[in-house]
């Protein structure tokens, strides 16, 4: 074998044969087992794996969000394998959850989660640790992979398999337990030793250290009516049979791609049905309806879906944006890095805001501003004058805080929180992340109508999420109603609009690893046309031809 050099920290060290990533760190690193994966020319590899070629290197420990979604997809390895020792015959299912969770569902119904059981999983979990077995990677043909579904009782990772477009699966074996989590895992149990776990209904919740958080565990925050509607939207999707990407594929194949299409929206439809509903009988008291949500959540799409529905209801509501009442760019507050910040509610002209609310519900003529982009400042804008039953729609980031609207009785308030929220696995052990729907659905709207590369949408991800968590979620247990805007057919369309602009992402980018992973997870779906998806889907917001483009 020839020389080749590795680059790690600024210093290059010469080898003439493989040297293992492991075998790069001190014994103190080794010991301590926080280094958790590293990037290698760019793509995120295990620490088992092997340099042959000259390599820049950069260890990753969990204040690195690729590290923590390969300590994430361990846990799991290692909670199943518990559940597997302790309880061989029960049957679980991951999914993401509230305040950041992973929630553990038992799937026999005639079992509940109970202290004595939370007592022996969290013993076997211990245990494992503590003995620190090694997971090793064995790669089998798909074939032999469906032998040992089948000998498993493994049906759910079988369903998906057909659609796996590689000719072999990666499993993990340890200590005579085998799985697949869609994943490269740490070299061993030692390694999974930041983790908390409850009791939650009728089953467990799993805390994990978060990379937002510098690799500590976030304090655990109860979120009743998130949690509620992510159980709604996973038992309307299993009655309807589209709980998983493979059931998603079939339905697809043999529904087709109508049928399907129409399922999803129709369920869109019944919510805001029932949502205007609920306005309507207490439009007396609701003179404000504020709607707010994470980025790419569909809020736009929403709110004009709204105003046509209580539009049909014989109400009439005008829509504000916050957005015209931001301050002057040269009064916009700096964030911490030093640079304007957008996001914070003090870049708001609160008391203005309020003044114009109030003028509006008292039922005076009002003049409203217009924030102009190019100027940087506000300008004048129409005058209105609203009758006393027409409410007032205001959509943005702030607007489920108080202190935005802070001179109107919360009696007023009709509050909307809108998000995408599912629990789609790929299989039992390995769900999807919402984050990443939602990153995909910006990524396609940047290009498509900004002409942004997905490199500069990757660029700005943090700080929205990180606007997210100081400034939206905080806020959503305060509503009065939670929109799901997921429509569980929505990732066979964006693959043929995403796959392209994660493709011409270079290897060589700092957000190549996150590219991979998003095609890493697109590749399970079947392509799906658009052409059924109706002109007032939210889907039509990412993928255009919306008919409320010009509204």
């Amino acid at each position: 074998m020839q020389q080749f050099k590795v680059t790690m920290n600024g210093e290059t060290r010469v080898f003439d044969k493989k040297v293992a990533l492991l075998d790069l760190l001190t014994e103190e690193e080794k010991n301590e087992k926080n280094i958790i994966c590293a990037k290698v020319n760019n793509r995120v590899r295990e620490l088992t794996y092997e340099i042959y070629y000259d390599a820049e290197v950069e260890m990753l420990d969990l204040k690195a969000h690729q590290a923590m979604k390969m300590y994430e997809a361990s846990l799991r390895y290692l909670v199943a394998m518990a559940f597997n020792r302790a309880y061989p015959n029960l049957k679980i299912r991951f999914a993401y959850n509230i305040s950041r969770c992973i929630s553990v569902h038992l799937l026999d119904k005639d079992v509940r989660a109970n202290t004595a059981m939370l007592i022996k999983i969290t013993h076997e979990l211990d245990n494992l640790v503590k003995a620190d077995y090694t997971l090793n990677r064995l790669v089998v043909p798909n074939e032999e992979a469906a032998k040992i579904y089948d000998e498993r009782g493994f049906e759910d990772k079988k369903d998906i398999l057909k659609y796996r477009p590689e000719k072999t699966v990666h499993f993990y074996e340890c200590d005579g337990y085998l799985d697949y989590m869609y994943s490269r895992l740490v070299p061993s149990t030692g390694y999974i030793h930041k983790y908390k776990i409850r009791l939650y209904g009728a089953g467990f919740l799993i805390q994990y250290p978060r990379s937002e958080c510098l690799g500590e565990i976030p304090e655990f925050e109860d979120a009743p009516t998130f949690g509620r509607t992510l159980k709604e939207s996973h038992d309307w999707a299993k009655v309807v049979g589209i709980s998983t990407v493979a059931s998603i594929n079939e339905e697809i194949k043999t529904a087709g791609t109508a049928e399907l299409i129409n399922v999803c929206e129709d369920r869109h439809n019944r919510q805001l049905v029932e949502l205007g509903q609920l306005i309507e009988d207490n439009i007396r008291d609701i003179r404000l309806i504020c709607i707010a949500g994470p980025s790419s959540s569909g809020k736009t799409t929403f709110a004009n879906r709204l105003r046509i529905e209580l539009l049909s209801r014989g109400i009439k509501p005008i829509r504000i944006s916050t957005d015209d009442y931001y301050g002057s760019r040269d009064q916009t507050p700096l964030g911490p890095d030093g640079e304007p910040d957008y996001e914070t509610i003090e870049a708001i002209d609160i008391n203005f805001f309020n003044e114009n609310m109030l003028s509006l519900i008292n039922g005076e003529e009002t003049e409203l501003p217009k924030f102009d982009f190019k100027v940087g400042h506000r300008v004048p804008g129409r005058k209105i004058k609203i009758e006393k039953d027409q409410p007032i729609i205001i959509e943005g980031i702030h607007a489920l805080n108080d202190r935005l609207t802070y001179q109107i009785p919360k009696s007023e308030k009709f509050k909307i929180f809108i998000s995408p929220q599912a629990q789609i696995n790929l299989d039992d052990h390995n769900p999807l992340s919402l984050t990443d729907l939602r990153l995909l659905r910006r990524l396609v709207r940047d290009k498509k109508f900004r002409n942004s590369p997905a490199e500069e949408t990757f660029s700005m991800w943090p700080k929205v999420r990180a606007g997210e968590f100081k400034w939206i979620y905080p806020y959503q247990e305060g509503c009065d109603y939670v929109f799901n805007s997921f429509l569980p057919y929505e990732l066979a369309i964006m693959k043929k609009y995403a796959l392209p602009l994660l493709q011409a992402i270079p290897a060589d980018s700092i957000y190549y690893p996150d590219a991979h992973r998003l095609m890493g997870m697109l590749k399970f779906f079947i392509d799906m046309p658009d052409d059924w998806v109706p002109c007032n889907s939210l889907m039509r917001e990412f993928i255009g031809g919306s008919c409320y483009a010009d509204v």
